[in-house]
């Protein structure tokens, strides 16, 4: 494949275009891979769309060679699978839905689990048709409230998914294991420093379930490590070890006067100074900080929910979300319509909302709290004697240092991250959902076990790019980039043709290569659009043309070789 620049759609830009946050989203527009078409919908120009086709080509073949079979949907969907299902509620606003000019209702795929259930009961019928696995690459849809980073978060996306069916659940096990190493092998491929981490199901159910993180400061996603085992979990998946329960009697319930202390630093300053219960050795830990949210859940009215949590953290609301789901929290901030409820003083103790409690508030803790009065607050206010919560959430923020719930003698370090891979253990919530049958070996009824397991392809592109660059632009792995030569005539004299030559030869060779033939364009500027597009190798037809050399020049490494134009091809192959 030959590409020329002098005739190719391609304009990069000298500076980061205003609307770019992160390193991918300027680099892909500043090179020519992108353009933004809508919020969170982008154009693929030619450049881009080779990185992502050829991203595509490694996912289809490792998941060939793991024995899935390819297949292709449509994106837009009827409602009814979704309506059996339960998600065409619990995704909530998160999809985009139509009306055809019959008034039936339609959404834009987010994901295809239901489609693929309906598809294997429509075409199988006995145990042996099962093991499969099934997979397309397509276009998704789903209605960010703030799209942002570019195809990092959109609201149409390429991705892959895949489905196993099994007939057991040792069966669905063994699926599992053999997609995740087929992750492994994709993201090897893809150049991508990547993290297997524990993570919650979310919208799609199930048990296991693991994500797959690139390592990127702009990644959205927070996850822990342990600093003496193995354990890796996204902040939204990490569990809390709850305390021992306290031995000994608590004392009584006391209410105190603790007029303006309406924030945890307040009051525990208040009680160090009065030496409430005879302490003066309180710390923010000791309190019982009650935070009261508003509670989505889809297709009923909002509710009010109190989530106390030792004073010491904060609520996280992406980590309360991801443990509500499909029910979106919110902060609620309308107190003047619930007095009962006296912000800065709110206690557990006779609470009228639903009440959960943060993991360390066990039974028998007494807490430092609010009395439901305003300026006042209560001490030995215990779990299991005073209050009794409605249930347990992880919801407190997750902290550098924190105790390592697999292992609990390490702790816990923080990274941020891109997710690029998703995988599940469904189960038979979606085979249950549409009664998927199949008859056993014995003649009895056998209903399949599912696995669901994901690829951002699009968004892979960004987080290679993040993974990828310096400060002149992209570096792609040879594996993907959009050719293997980028060929510069770098001045006039023949030059242009020179290039050209070489560039023919090199593609007889069965190389990719993107040939700059521009005239009149500087050799300045065309070695750094050279450095800002990225490719692996550049080779610069210049000023030793005369002599018979060429200079061979590698991205990654800064490298660079006086090499002679005859034996140029065999020194790029490698023959």
């Amino acid at each position: 494949m030959l590409m020329r620049m002098s005739t190719m759609l391609l304009k990069t830009l000298r500076e980061d275009p205003a609307e770019a946050e992160v390193p991918s989203h300027r680099l892909l527009l500043r090179a020519g891979y992108v353009r933004r078409a809508a919020p969170g919908g982008y154009t693929w120009l030619p450049l881009g769309k080779l990185v992502l086709d050829n991203i595509t080509r490694v996912v289809r073949e490792e998941m060939f060679a793991a024995g899935a079979q390819e297949v292709s949907f449509p994106s837009l969907l009827p409602r009814e699978p979704y309506e059996t299902s339960g998600r065409w509620t619990d995704y909530g606003d998160d999809i985009f839905t139509l009306r055809d000019r019959r008034d039936a209702e339609y959404l834009l795929a987010p994901t295809h689990e239901e489609m693929f259930a309906l598809l294997v009961q429509d075409l199988t019928s006995s145990y042996r048709d099962f093991p499969m696995i099934l997979f397309q690459v397509q276009t998704k849809f789903r209605d960010e409230a703030r799209p942002r980073a570019g195809v990092l978060r959109g609201r149409e996306f390429l991705m892959k998914d895949a489905y196993s069916f099994d007939l057991t659940d040792e069966g669905l096990a063994d699926a599992y294991g053999v997609m995740r190493v087929a992750y492994q092998k994709i993201f090897a491929r893809l150049g991508l420093e990547h993290t297997i981490v524990s993570a919650v199901s979310g919208a799609m159910g199930g048990s296991a379930s693991e994500e797959f993180l690139a390592m990127a400061d702009v990644g959205e996603d927070t996850f822990v490590g342990c600093t003496k085992c193995d354990y890796a979990a996204n902040t939204e998946a990490v569990t809390t070890p709850p305390p021992a329960a306290p031995t000994g009697t608590p004392g009584p319930m006391t209410v105190h006067d603790t007029p303006d202390t309406p924030t945890i630093a307040s009051l525990v300053n208040l009680a160090n100074e009065r030496a409430l219960d005879g302490r003066t050795d309180w710390t923010a830990a000791d309190t019982l900080k009650n935070v009261v949210v508003t509670v989505r859940q889809p297709g009923h009215e909002p509710e009010l929910l109190a989530i106390g949590l030792p004073g010491d953290r904060e609520v996280d609301l992406k980590r309360l979300n991801a443990n509500l789901h499909p029910a979106a929290a919110e902060l609620f901030d309308d107190f003047a319509s619930r007095p009962d409820l006296v912000k800065g003083y709110i206690g557990p103790q006779g609470i009228k909302i639903r009440y959960l409690a943060d993991p360390r508030v066990v039974t028998g803790t007494g807490w430092l709290t609010g009395a439901n009065e305003p300026g006042k607050h209560a001490t030995s206010v215990v779990a299991g004697r005073d209050f009794t919560p409605d249930g347990t959430v992880e919801a407190a923020d997750v902290r550098p240092g924190d105790p390592c719930p697999a292992c609990g003698d390490g702790e816990l370090t923080m990274r941020r991250g891109i997710e690029i891979g998703h995988i599940f253990q469904l189960g038979r919530r979606f085979t249950d959902a549409f009664k998927l049958d199949v008859l056993g070996a014995d003649g009895k009824p056998v209903r399949p076990t599912m696995g669901s397991y994901g690829v951002g392809v699009s968004r892979a592109v960004a987080a290679i790019a993040e993974q990828h660059h310096d400060e002149r632009g992209l570096i792609w792995p040879a594996e993907i980039a959009p050719a293997d030569v980028h060929v510069v005539a770098a001045g006039k004299d023949g030059q242009v043709e020179a290039a050209l030559s070489l560039a023919e030869e090199l593609v007889a060779a069965g190389l990719r290569v993107l040939v700059d033939d521009r005239k009149g364009v500087s050799a300045g500027v065309k070695f750094t659009d050279a450095e800002l597009i990225g490719i692996p190798r550049t080779v610069v037809v210049g000023r030793r043309l005369g002599d018979g050399y060429a200079e061979l020049r590698d991205r990654r490494t800064g490298d660079r070789d006086e090499v002679l134009l005859s034996d140029m091809v065999a020194t790029v192959t490698g023959v």
